[in-house]
């Protein structure tokens, strides 16, 4: 595999209202084998109308090529340099007058355990996180990875029980941390909901996160 192959570059697909004109914005992270495009789509069933939403893609459709409880070394370079990716995505927000506490973030799968990794390395008060089916990065939680505090940010994580990819103890001991790191966080388990995103889910994500502010 070339190096160009270990690295995401920052291809990001926009959606939504022109950044320039946007009070706040939506990250939207897709799951393994999924695309931008994909995880944009959601946005018409969320209440982000006044919402500028951008999805990078990650290179070969892929943020990490093994399980998100793989030794985390088994998953580098190509976490890390996700993890970077989403950095460099919130600092160019904040250089353009977007603050942290309107930067809203939402995942799927893969996509959701990534979104909840980077939060929880970078805690602050941002807008919301809606993760879909995900949970903390690594065959143990390390929690020498995560700083900072959520100061009551909204987060909402989904899941069913079974899933195929992620087990419902890994989804309870992440929301446990969020909660001691002072997120606001509601986890709904759906049981034998499959791996998928469901209808409720979307309500909750859109009465707890994106319209927390009604």
């Amino acid at each position: 595999m070339s190096n160009s192959d270990k690295q995401h570059s920052k291809h990001i697909v926009t959606g939504g209202i022109p950044l320039k004109q946007a009070q706040k914005v939506l990250v939207m992270i897709h799951g393994r084998g999924g695309t931008a495009e994909d995880i944009l789509s959601l946005a018409t069933h969320l209440a982000v109308q006044d919402f500028a939403l951008l999805a990078p893609q990650a290179t070969n459709h892929t943020w990490y090529p093994y399980s998100f409880m793989a030794p985390e070394e088994a998953n580098e370079p190509w976490l890390s340099s996700a993890l970077s990716l989403l950095k460099d995505i919130v600092a160019d927000l904040v250089a353009q007058g977007i603050s942290e506490e309107r930067i809203y973030f939402m995942g799927f799968s893969q996509g959701a355990c990534l979104t909840l990794e980077f939060v929880t390395r970078n805690a602050t008060r941002y807008g919301g996180v809606v993760a879909l089916t995900g949970g903390l990065i690594g065959e143990k939680i390390g929690l020498q990875n995560y700083q900072g505090d959520f100061k009551g940010t909204p987060v909402f994580i989904g899941t069913s029980n079974p899933d195929m990819h992620v087990p419902v103890e890994r989804v309870y001991a992440t929301a446990n941390i969020l909660r001691d790191k002072n997120a606001a966080v509601t986890e709904k388990v759906y049981n034998g909901m499959g791996h998928t995103i469901n209808q409720d889910e979307i309500d909750q994500a859109n009465r707890l996160v994106f319209q927390s502010e009604v």
